[in-house]
């Protein structure tokens, strides 16, 4: 195997201790860690025979399924660069992202229109089916292929692009080894159900959290509360980790179960509970705690560029609401003189992929600049005030949407809510409201969400407009609300 700390050595590993474990699960089909690692061994040799080689880039667009598994390892195995897109995208932000990436390869199963997208971007094209059939006609035996070092490109993960260009996230082998160790952060051993979809950096590092530590990843394609609470029973799952908006359907399914009483409406195999990525409101982390009575619960705050930045833990998480907690192991934090966020640490990023003026901005003197404002209270404990770039800059203050959207939230009536800055002649912008009503038939009215400000929040962060809508717009993947989508469709609607 590659020299240090190499992808390929954690299937490697895993299929000589523990070849009878499964290390995969979807559904009724189990992929054991032997099978797994011979498979990624004949697929790296189909990719060789293909003329992939080491620092190549192969884009593989995709649903979830474990015929991806082996293809992953295979290109950690040879030293090229696993780079996934996601398979909700329209044909031309998926071209996009293709020849943005500059791969030698596109693997595509048949929910989407690979051939289509790999001709347009004037690179191979493979049916993932047809690779699966190739691999499985390769003898088994050592590989012939240069092997890669700690230092080289695993993958390059895209960021979600809500707002502005999206750019390639290139993280190493001993990046992605370091950020998932079994010593990186307490975990309880057995199976853990993974919601995110294979695209998507929080999927890789769950399942790279599970094989370092040889435990089995069960997948669950389905983000609806039911299906993921029959595969946490099914499979004794001891931790489960969703973004709020999954964890409000888990416990809408466990609640329903109760009504119906056809089961006790708790998942007690759960030892960690785990949020992130957006606010986890404390009434959604009560129902946390009564959906996972034996469960830790834990707050964790990110990012692809800096992978786990800092964690809220056990009873901190209900004593500090709102809060991301404090630093992570190997991670050092600052903030700037406008209260910018920014880490230094072992577990950063390489860099944006082919766009240096990208990572020269954001990588500064060893320091990653998140881009999000934070505030830290006297315990040293962090919370994150908004994105620099959602700041509403109205009268000459500065205004942090999420601070706003904090004290909305827990007014009755308020299912979502959202806070943006719209343009005005006088002001530069002024802060707006967009509320998701619980009942549209009881609408909290404007001056309702201005008292609750009252005490709370300076006076010019109260909102002047209030809009009111059936959903907001959020990124599939993490939850975030698309402030800028709905900045247009208001604006549209006014002109």
């Amino acid at each position: 195997m590659g020299q240090g700390l190499v992808i390929g050595e954690v299937f490697a590993g895993a299929a000589r201790a523990v070849p009878g474990r499964a290390a995969a699960i979807l559904g009724d089909r189990v992929l054991t860690f032997a099978e797994l690692s011979a498979a990624g061994e004949r697929t790296a040799r189909a990719l060789l025979d293909l003329g992939v080689a080491k620092g190549d880039r192969v884009v593989c667009w995709n649903t979830t399924s474990l015929d991806i598994l082996p293809v992953f390892a295979a290109l950690a195995r040879i030293g090229a660069v696993y780079v996934p897109v996601g398979p909700a995208l329209p044909a031309d932000e998926a071209e996009a992202l293709v020849r943005a990436a500059k791969p030698v390869l596109l693997i595509a199963d048949e929910k989407v229109d690979g051939a289509a997208v790999a001709s347009r971007a004037d690179v191979a094209h493979l049916a993932l089916a047809e690779l699966v059939a190739q691999a499985a006609t390769e003898p088994a035996g050592p590989l012939d292929a240069p092997e890669p070092d700690e230092a080289d490109p695993h993958t390059i993960f895209f960021t979600s692009g809500s707002t502005g260009r999206p750019k390639g996230v290139v993280l190493s082998h001993r990046v992605n080894m370091l950020r998932t160790h079994p010593g990186s952060q307490l975990e309880p051993r057995g199976p853990m159900v993974c919601v995110y979809p294979l695209f998507h950096m929080g999927a890789w590092t769950i399942a790279l959290q599970q094989w370092q530590a040889r435990d089995t990843l069960v997948l669950v394609p389905q983000t609806d509360g039911a299906s993921i609470v029959a595969a946490v029973r099914a499979h004794e799952a001891t931790r489960l980790n969703c973004v709020p908006a999954v964890w409000e359907r888990v416990i809408a399914a466990l609640a329903a179960e109760r009504t119906a009483e056809t089961g006790d409406g708790t998942l007690p195999s759960l030892r960690f509970a785990d949020s992130g990525t957006s606010a986890t409101v404390p009434e959604l982390l009560e129902g946390i705690a009564a959906a996972a009575p034996n469960a830790t619960l834990r707050v964790f705050y990110g990012s692809t560029e800096a992978g786990n930045v800092t964690s809220l833990d056990g009873p901190d998480v209900l004593r500090k609401p709102g809060s991301c907690g404090v630093p992570s192991i190997f991670q050092h934090l600052a903030l700037d003189p406008e209260g910018e966020l920014c880490v230094r640490g072992p577990l950063l990023f390489d860099g944006y992929f082919d766009d240096p003026a990208a990572t020269a901005a954001a990588l500064q003197n060893g320091w990653y600049r998140t881009g999000d404002m934070a505030t830290t209270d006297d315990e040293g404990y962090l919370t994150i005030a908004g994105r620099t770039r959602d700041l509403i800059r109205t009268g000459g203050e500065s205004v942090a949407p999420n601070e706003v959207e904090t004290v909305l939230a827990a007014l009755a009536g308020v299912r979502d809510v959202a806070v943006i800055g719209l343009p005005d002649t006088t002001w530069g912008e002024i802060v707006c409201a967009v509320v998701v009503p619980d009942d549209p038939s009881s609408i909290p009215g404007p001056a309702a969400l201005r008292t609750a400000c009252e005490g709370r929040l300076a006076p010019h962060k109260h909102p002047r407009r209030v809009f009111y809508a059936e959903t907001l717009p959020r990124t599939t993947a993490t939850g975030q609300i698309q402030r800028k989508q709905l900045v247009e469709e208001i604006l549209a609607a006014r002109a």
